[in-house]
């Protein structure tokens, strides 16, 4: 397990460059999972680790796998300067906790409500998984483990999420391509949803 998280951070090192900051969140029956902070330019990434330490188990399957299963850490960008978004920590690590404690499979297109900001005065109070593979690369394990793969963190208004429920995510992709959403910007507004 230290030797996956080991290889994990390294990935995201060398596409971030060094953190300037992390924390721990333990919670209780669960891992610990550990939030880094980068700084690249004017964007903040924030990094889960420790996710990927065990494979997301099918909550219906009579046994977990202890090697075999998707593996996976979250990314969430946001625009630098704009908004004091350092309460985000524990609202990431909830979600990277979600397997664990809920034996959850986060996969690209689930969203997760919090239902509470993901900071002090955000908008948002809700995440969508997108797509692995953009902005961190997948990290191959040996056999018989699956990759690692790093999916970004999309924040989502109440009523986006809302609207995500009832017509799905590539609805709502739609939504924010169709009106040039910038999904970085801490203080956004809701996307128009008619």
């Amino acid at each position: 397990m230290g030797e996956i998280l080991a290889l994990v951070e390294e990935r995201l090192r060398s596409a971030f460059g060094e953190p300037d900051a992390r924390a721990a969140v333990t919670f209780l029956g669960a891992e610990r999972i550990e939030v880094l902070r980068f700084a690249d330019g004017d964007l903040l990434r924030y990094a889960t680790l420790g996710m990927s330490a065990q494979p997301m188990a099918d909550p219906v399957a009579p046994l977990a796998d202890p090697l075999r299963g998707p593996r996976a850490e979250l990314v969430l960008t946001v625009r630098a300067g704009r908004a004091d978004t350092s309460g985000v920590l524990r609202p990431l690590a909830v979600v990277a906790a979600s397997p664990q404690v809920e034996g959850v499979v986060l996969a690209a297109g689930n969203a997760m409500d919090l239902g509470e900001p993901l900071w002090a005065g955000a908008p948002f109070t809700a995440v969508l998984v997108a797509e692995p593979g953009g902005l961190v690369d997948d990290l191959a394990l040996p056999e018989p483990r699956d990759p690692v793969r790093f999916h970004p963190l999309l924040p989502m208004t109440p009523n986006e999420a809302a609207f995500k429920r009832a017509r799905g995510s590539a609805a709502l992709r739609s939504l924010w391509l169709d009106h040039a959403t910038d999904l970085r910007d801490p203080l956004r507004g809701a996307v128009p949803l008619s």
